[in-house]
């Protein structure tokens, strides 16, 4: 197929592209790289940078070839910054994805994958996390995310576009190899930002509260390797059906605490990583993990990394090769 990737040059963007091509398919990459990076585009892979808000640059890139999928993966992603910007983030990941799905109208494509997430749920009182409950997002990126994905149960019926949805839960690792990985600036996840710790680019890990009513008292999180989800979008594009909207999580069924991830990543690097106790942040659920038997069964996918301590070597295999990230 031909593809069309908005994000492309993001983190889990890019191993998806790098998964696309392997798979045989003609990809185009549209970034603004304004959190992305122009390196992490996969060679075999042409490159447009560009804006979503910028409708007559989508419709000239569409114009000139006709795409037979699009995958959507240019989002803001900060939880706390969509609290305190909330109109950044609905113009960009709202309105400006509004635009895209009218020139994916207007030239003809009927399959489209996006980037959700499992914010959507926001904070569950089952587990684990199944499609059926109740959607309650309780910031505006989760709001975000949900919005798009009625846009897209509403487009099905109104004019026969085939979507899916995929709800991560937390992408982690890197490239098998080395050669790519994540690099964001500021970083906010956990796993880079402890293996920071290992580099000497900080001098601690700080986290967020003890006293959760989990097994360590802290937070417990489904880390879904960057390669489990980039085979993910490859099946899900090929399951898209003309005028049906779907919705899966992708996660790996099993949760790991933040002393969990500090101590693997001890382990690995042969780093004390030492820690700060601090106080809850608002708004962090006690625990979130999910139940992709629903991709599993429609789509054949099976997760490969299970081991924590095998994702987080794939992560500090990159950050050790590239402790400047990509550009620095």
């Amino acid at each position: 197929m031909r593809i069309f990737v908005v994000g492309g040059a993001g983190y889990v963007g890019s191993h998806c592209v790098r998964r696309l091509v392997a798979g045989g398919h003609e990809v185009t990459v549209f970034d603004n790289l304004s959190a992305g990076h122009r390196r992490a585009v996969d060679p075999g892979a042409a490159f447009v940078q560009g804006d979503l808000a910028d409708r007559a640059a989508l419709e000239r890139v569409f114009s000139a070839g006709r795409f037979d999928a699009a995958m959507h993966f240019a989002a803001f992603l900060n939880v706390g910054e969509s609290v305190s910007e909330p109109l950044k983030y609905w113009q960009n990941n709202v309105a400006n994805t509004l635009t895209l799905l009218q020139v994916v109208q207007a030239s003809g494509v009927q399959r489209f994958v996006f980037s959700s997430s499992c914010a959507v749920y926001g904070e569950p009182e089952d587990l684990p996390i199944v499609e059926t409950l109740p959607k309650n997002p309780i910031n505006p990126y989760g709001n975000t995310k949900l919005t798009v994905e009625l846009m897209l149960a509403h487009s099905a019926p109104a004019w026969g576009l085939g979507s899916v949805a995929l709800r991560y839960f937390n992408a982690a690792g890197a490239a098998v190899d080395g050669s790519i990985g994540e690099d964001h600036d500021p970083e906010i996840h956990l796993i880079p930002l402890v293996l920071q710790v290992a580099l000497g680019v900080r001098e601690n890990i700080r986290v967020f509260g003890t006293d959760y009513p989990t097994p360590d008292g802290t937070c417990v999180r489904d880390y879904i390797h960057v390669e489990d989800l980039a085979e993910a979008h490859l099946l899900a594009v090929q399951a898209c059906e003309p005028g049906r909207a779907e919705a899966f999580n992708v996660g790996t069924g099993r949760g790991h605490s933040v002393l969990e991830i500090v101590a693997a990543a001890r382990t690995v690097t042969g780093h004390p990583v030492p820690l700060v106790v601090t106080a809850r942040r608002p708004g962090d659920p006690p625990a979130l993990y999910a139940d992709s038997d629903k991709l599993r069964r429609a789509c054949g996918w099976q997760p490969r990394y299970l081991d924590i301590h095998r994702v987080i070597e794939t992560a500090w295999r990159w950050h050790h090769a590239h402790p400047g990230g990509f550009e620095r």
